[in-house]
């Protein structure tokens, strides 16, 4: 069972949220924030799998509340939600530490797959969002490319190649099919990763495999 929060100011998305994630027989909506603050409190008070954690919020915006609530000793993946996908949002949420990024005219569905995928340690990211930062990172200049190289140079054969398919946005069920490898050996890869790269989720390390030109 996935625990689950939703963080909106919006009392009528919220509650619209609130409906779609009831109507998941995997989800338990465990709690419920009108601002960063409250998510804060009620992390702290109820250990979370899955945020979805507004931008635009009062008291607390969840850029910092995304901070914060990655900081905690249990910390909960976050998904961020905006009625916007200018850049400084995406970046600013994945700089946070976000492991997914969706406007709320995604399809519910979509919504859906995304908690899911979160919670089992996958990325999601909102198509749009995607494709800026595809473009962003193919335009990315040599010598970012080649401090990027320089970091993934820290990685084994075995690890690149788990990497490359994580950027490709594989699950880890599915890297683990790939490869012909234990799923519970492709977190430990996994975990490795993102210790040798510095980087704290997934997201930041497929942006990082993709700059270094390890993906598309």
């Amino acid at each position: 069972m996935i625990r689950a929060m939703i963080v909106v100011d919006d009392a009528l998305v919220r509650l619209g949220l609130a409906d779609l994630l009831d109507s998941d027989p995997e989800i338990d909506l465990v709690a419920q924030a009108a601002d960063g603050l409250q998510a804060v409190e009620q992390a702290t008070a109820h250990r979370i799998d899955v945020a979805l954690v507004d931008v635009r919020m009062p008291r607390m915006d969840g850029i910092t509340a995304t901070t914060r609530l990655r900081a905690l000793t249990h910390p909960p993946k976050v998904i961020t939600l905006t009625t916007f996908d200018l850049d400084e949002y995406v970046y600013n949420a994945l700089a946070a530490g976000a492991d997914g990024f969706l406007l709320k005219e995604t399809d519910p569905a979509e919504i859906l797959r995304a908690v899911h995928l979160v919670a089992a340690g996958s990325a999601m990211l909102h198509p749009a969002a995607a494709r800026r930062l595809i473009d962003r990172y193919h335009a990315t200049n040599q010598p970012q490319a080649t401090a990027a190289q320089a970091r993934l140079d820290r990685l084994t054969p075995r690890e690149r190649d788990v990497l490359a398919l994580l950027a490709h946005g594989d699950t880890n069920a599915d890297i683990a099919t790939r490869l012909a490898m234990r799923e519970s050996t492709v977190k430990a890869h996994v975990s490795r990763i993102l210790s040798a790269l510095d980087v704290t989720n997934r997201v930041q390390a497929a942006l990082l495999a993709r700059d270094a030109g390890l993906a598309p």
